[in-house]
């Protein structure tokens, strides 16, 4: 049985985000995109520098199934304007049957 994971990502800004998941959706990879526009993230960078950073971000969050992830990090590698973008899967344990028969429906 095909597990659903949800696909975090961190974007320079809403139009990044936007790209990114106009382009997943057309290729069946995802179901659904969320985005968070307007965080704040502290980092070091670049990371051999003690120096801490702050930036206006924003959270990309994918709706997907697990087999999908190697797919979709390839695809937002190859558009991310970041040298070393944020991205990771979450595996979610419980889904509402009927949502999860939608998004498998929505995916290639």
């Amino acid at each position: 049985m095909s597990k659903m994971c949800l696909v975090y990502v961190v974007t320079e800004d809403e139009n990044e985000a936007k790209n990114i998941a106009k382009k997943l959706l057309k290729k069946k990879l995802i179901a659904c995109a969320n985005i968070i526009d307007n965080m704040q993230s502290l980092y070091f960078w670049p990371p051999e520098e003690n120096e801490i950073q702050e930036a206006d971000e924003t959270i990309l969050l994918l709706k997907t199934l697990k087999e999908n992830f190697s797919e979709i990090n390839h695809e937002i590698l190859d558009m991310h304007s970041y040298e070393t973008p944020c991205i990771f899967s979450i595996d979610i344990d419980d889904v509402d049957s009927n949502f999860l028969g939608w998004m498998k429906h929505q995916l290639k």
